[in-house]
């Protein structure tokens, strides 16, 4: 795999209540990257990488919603897995964060820690990927812009130091997933829960698809949000009218 971000903000629903909303995005020199690495749920966002192990993030997000701080959930899954060494673990709660790279990661690896976020790579052309993939994050960290689309700025800042050294493997993919603690948001994809499987240009397609995305459902709610239902209860004939 290549290079991935965690993300966790807290703000403020319009009823005056705190939540906390979770984001992870990825991307990576080969097919498919959106069904291995990118986890979210209402309790936090993990990314599992290099020699990946699916489970690391399956059961990690499992873990959270026991009630197990990210620290914890993924330290012990690492420690009960002989391939830890090959593995990137990383991840966000709502307290916690959680950053793991084996000795035995492909040059260029690494990983850094932020106060809300967590960034991990490996077999990058070098260190500038993660700290720009960083930079960008914290420098909208506190704008009025979708999560998700914060989250693509922060791949492109990656993919534009340098990003995946394999550049003989053309074939591309990008994804991302954002959650929230807030009971009824962001409960279907729309645009909260992309990926983009096989291409050659996977950040700027992943942006492509987001700004589709995000274009479709304001339309839907333009046009259907005082049905009865909301959005959702417009029926298909209708909408095919």
């Amino acid at each position: 795999m290549t290079f991935s971000i965690c993300v966790r903000e807290r703000y403020t629903d319009d009823e005056g209540n705190d939540q906390v909303r979770f984001g992870v995005a990825v991307t990576t020199r080969l097919p498919g990257v959106g069904t291995l690495c990118p986890f979210a749920s209402p309790d936090g966002a993990i990314a599992t990488q290099s020699l990946v192990n699916v489970e690391l993030g399956r059961k990690g997000i499992a873990y959270l919603g026991d009630g197990l701080a990210v620290e914890d959930a993924l330290d012990a899954l690492l420690n009960a897995d002989e391939g830890r060494e090959q593995r990137q673990l990383h991840g966000v709660d709502a307290e916690g964060t959680f950053a793991f790279s084996g000795e035995a990661c492909n040059d260029w690896y690494g990983h850094t820690v932020g106060e809300n976020y967590t960034v991990a790579g490996n077999l990058l052309t070098g260190e500038d990927v993660i700290d720009d993939v960083a930079a960008a994050y914290e420098s909208t960290a506190h704008a009025e812009i979708p999560l998700a689309e914060r989250l693509i700025d922060a791949l492109e800042a990656g993919h534009e130091a340098g990003g995946d050294k394999r550049e003989d493997l053309v074939v591309q993919s990008a994804a991302l997933k954002v959650t929230t603690t807030e009971d009824g948001e962001l409960s279907d994809p729309y645009y909260n829960d992309l990926r983009v499987d096989a291409t050659e240009t996977p950040v700027a397609d992943l942006r492509e698809t987001f700004e589709t995305a995000k274009r479709g459902y304001e339309t839907v709610l333009e046009r259907y949000s005082d049905d009865e239902g909301g959005p959702d209860g417009a029926d298909d004939a209708d909408a095919a009218e």
